[in-house]
């Protein structure tokens, strides 16, 4: 073999190892897999879309997706929904619920029972003993850069709220 035969036969073997190597640190796809790929289950999060959306369930978003992205997952609003409820553009955690209301919530409000965290208003905040408009926007403004109460407790998080409070307005709201 010649001189140039030997060259290209090792150029074209580099190439060829170089490029076997170069794919080991790339994502593999798993189709028909049941082994879950690793680098896509931690570039991803779960969340719960709920209530007024055509499709509710869990949905797989990216993590700096936001609740508009994840209600669009679950196929879009139902006509009626009051997205004047929900913050579209709170950032997602894994583990989060979506509770899209409809116009039941409306009914629900009035009817007396435990005000629900999530879907109140300022102005329904406003009715709990002690809670004045400052409060009741400290509550909605936490709500909204922090995504939903997870558990009535997460109130203490909020400025303004301290045990006293939290103990005098427990059994009067609730989460999802």
């Amino acid at each position: 073999m010649s001189r140039a035969g030997v060259a290209a036969a090792v150029v074209g073997t580099a190439v060829l190892i170089g490029g076997s190597l170069g794919s080991l640190d790339r994502p593999q796809a798993t189709v028909g897999s049941t082994e879950p790929n690793v680098e896509t289950a931690t570039a991803s999060i779960d969340v719960h879309v709920a209530g007024w959306v055509l499709s509710p369930g869990v949905v797989r978003m990216a993590p700096e997706s936001i609740v508009a992205d994840a209600i669009e997952a679950a196929g879009g609003l139902r006509p009626g929904a009051l997205v004047d409820r929900i913050n579209l553009a709170a950032p997602l955690r894994s583990g989060d619920q979506i509770l899209v209301p409809g116009p039941d919530a409306m009914a629900e409000s009035s009817a007396g029972g435990p005000l629900a965290l999530n879907r109140a208003s300022a102005k329904d905040l406003e009715e709990l003993p002690g809670v004045g408009p400052v409060l009741a926007e400290r509550i909605v403004a936490y709500r909204e850069q922090n995504g939903p109460f997870i558990e009535i407790e997460d109130l203490l998080q909020v400025g303004g709220i301290g045990e006293a409070k939290l103990a005098s307005i427990r059994d009067l709201v609730r989460v999802p």
